[in-house]
């Protein structure tokens, strides 16, 4: 199997810490969060990995990937750069990793074994995590809604109330030719600006209101992390 990471944004709430290289090169625990992905994906089996570039692309051209470029890295959003890479995802089924995260092979692994033609990961403890990371935890949550058969009934809403959210969405994905021509069905309804602007939690919710493809969630329960933040690195240098 083939996996992409997405890699192309700055991240511009790290501040100072991405003024002179992308998110994915910042380090955690001595390692760049690239590597840990890299380490994760390889361990589970994947074969060849690319990799979506925009800001600072000459700083990861050393990891020897494949490489997508996102021209308009500045302009557009997570989807639009994973469009960079459809040649992959039209012909057959790919993991799809944020590149501000980190999380165990058994994560990729467990996506790698279902058989839908979308699915997420998520974490159903979330919240322990949350609220060591804002004093509020419902400012950064999105809404996270399951069927009785684990498919998602909504995402990336604005939530009332913690029990709105029954798991976090890790921005670990597997994608199918199938699952990714639904994607791509409803970018071509779009207009241009609107194509521009979608973001991975909303386009699920769109697949997920036509009703043509199933996105199946995968609970993973052991150490993984997203870093927002200076505050995110340092919450993460002591979690075991």
């Amino acid at each position: 199997m083939k996996a992409i990471i997405l890699a192309a944004g700055r991240g511009s709430r790290m501040k100072d810490l991405t003024d002179q290289k992308p998110k994915c090169l910042v380090e955690l625990r001595g390692k760049t969060l690239l590597e840990w992905q890299l380490q994760a994906l390889r361990k589970a089996g994947v074969s060849e990995i690319a990799i979506v570039t925009g800001y600072k692309r000459e700083l990861l051209a050393s990891y020897g990937l494949v490489e997508f470029h996102n021209p308009r890295w500045a302009e557009t959003n997570m989807v639009s750069s994973l469009t960079s890479a459809d040649e992959w995802l039209k012909n057959e089924p790919c993991i799809v990793s944020y590149s501000d995260i980190f999380y165990e092979a058994s994560a990729v692994k467990s996506l790698m074994d279902v058989n839908h033609r979308l699915a997420v990961t998520y974490d159903p403890s979330w919240l322990k995590l949350w609220q060591k990371r804002f004093d509020d935890p419902l400012v950064d949550a999105e809404t996270f809604k399951l069927n009785s058969d684990n498919t998602l009934a909504e995402i990336g809403e604005k939530p009332k109330s913690v029990e709105e959210v029954q798991g976090q969405y890790m921005g670990l994905l597997r994608f199918t030719p199938e699952g990714w021509a639904e994607v791509i069905r409803i970018r071509d309804g779009l207009t241009q600006t609107e194509r521009d602007r979608m973001h991975m939690t909303g386009t699920l919710q769109m697949v997920i209101k036509a009703g043509r493809v199933a996105v199946h969630a995968v609970s993973y329960e052991l150490p993984w992390g997203e870093v927002d933040s200076a505050d995110d690195l340092e919450i993460y240098q002591v979690q075991t």
